[in-house]
């Protein structure tokens, strides 16, 4: 096939990226604010990196949402890459706050109040991706603020988002068809002990380890492991499920076998988005009392007070983060039995 010639600018479109600068302050009749370009300039960028990091994740729900991940396939390492690709994104957006901190308080009130009532708070973008990955409207700080700001287009965007796949819901769903408990064969010559209440005897015999290591000061976190981990009829608001818990517990206790290496990644990446978003908001709030002190938002929120709460509450995978409160020492875990170290090792 013949193949047209593409041409660097035509390709990128930067006619419109590069025209799409019109400072406020800029206008007939105003005095020009040197920094509000810088100050589109960056957050335009924010919105470029809030676009790819969409569809990273949205191609990693699509994977996940699959009737059945085959775990045996290029997908689980795909999920993983993309998702590291969003950390690595991640990591660049709180990197980019050092040159916006280039412009200093008094800059920044050259042109600040002629920006209201717009907020970087109005970033439907950045809403989706917290929905996306897993967070959920009740869990949000501030409700009532939430959506006040936005178009009602934006809006509808948002909710189509919340009650479609998340990540997180996603990863409760592909945990809990981990096999490994199910199948009793593997467990034939377990050396444990099974209780009478039919409990597994690998966690039975993992509780009392857990138990045994805890110092006197830490007793309670054993009917904390009972919560987490045994099975309930209460109704909770939790995102993993007992069965979902135990897997990721599994996983992180035996990382080491070839088998679980990439569900380990997994885990761990979105840990890392967690501490990346969270490290985002931190040099937000940081960098909002900078430069307005206690003054409230253009959008009309509390300002630092507001993000200081967003930060301390918006923690999407706090559950797996939980459960490292669960390890003991890698040489007082239980040996696991012949069958079950072949099916977890690489095959011949």
């Amino acid at each position: 096939m013949a193949h047209n010639p593409v041409y660097y600018s035509e390709y990128l479109e930067l006619n419109k990226i590069i025209d799409s600068q019109h400072p406020v302050s800029f206008q007939e009749g105003k005095t020009p604010a040197h920094d509000e370009m810088l100050f589109i300039i960056i957050h335009q960028a924010y919105e470029l990196w809030f676009k790819q990091i969409l569809f990273e994740i949205n191609s990693v729900v699509d994977i996940m949402s699959k009737p059945s991940l085959n775990d045996n396939s290029g997908e689980l390492q795909t999920i993983v890459h993309r998702l590291q690709r969003t950390s690595t994104i991640l990591k660049v957006l709180v990197q980019q706050i050092d040159i916006l901190e280039t412009m200093t308080p008094m800059d920044f009130l050259d042109f600040r109040d002629m920006l209201r009532p717009a907020s970087g708070f109005q970033s439907w973008q950045f809403k989706i991706i917290e929905a996306s990955l897993g967070l959920k409207f009740e869990q949000r700080h501030g409700q009532h603020y939430y959506t006040s700001q936005l178009k009602e287009e934006d809006i509808n965007t948002i909710k189509a988002a919340e009650e479609g796949f998340s990540v997180l819901g996603l990863l409760n769903q592909w945990l809990e068809r981990m096999p490994f408990f199910d199948n009793e064969a593997l467990w034939n010559n377990y050396s444990g002990n099974k209780t009478s209440d039919n409990q597994h005897p690998f966690w039975n015999d993992y509780k009392n380890i857990y138990a045994n290591s805890l110092a006197d000061s830490e007793k309670q976190h054993s009917q904390l492991f009972e919560h987490i981990f045994e099975e309930n009829n209460e109704k909770t608001d939790r995102a993993l499920s007992p069965k979902a818990c135990r897997a990721a517990l599994f996983i992180m206790l035996y990382r080491g076998y070839p088998l679980l290496e990439l569900p380990f990644q997994l885990l761990d990446t979105l840990l890392e988005i967690d501490n990346q978003m969270g490290n985002w908001r931190y040099r937000h709030i940081n960098m909002v009392r900078r430069m307005i002190g206690s003054r409230i938002g253009t959008g009309g929120s509390s300002g630092a007070g507001y993000l200081q709460g967003a930060m301390e509450k918006h923690y999407i995978f706090k559950e797996i983060s939980q459960l490292n409160s669960f390890l003991v020492d890698r040489r007082k875990l239980p040996v696991l039995p012949a069958a079950l170290v072949t099916q977890l090792g690489y095959g011949f």
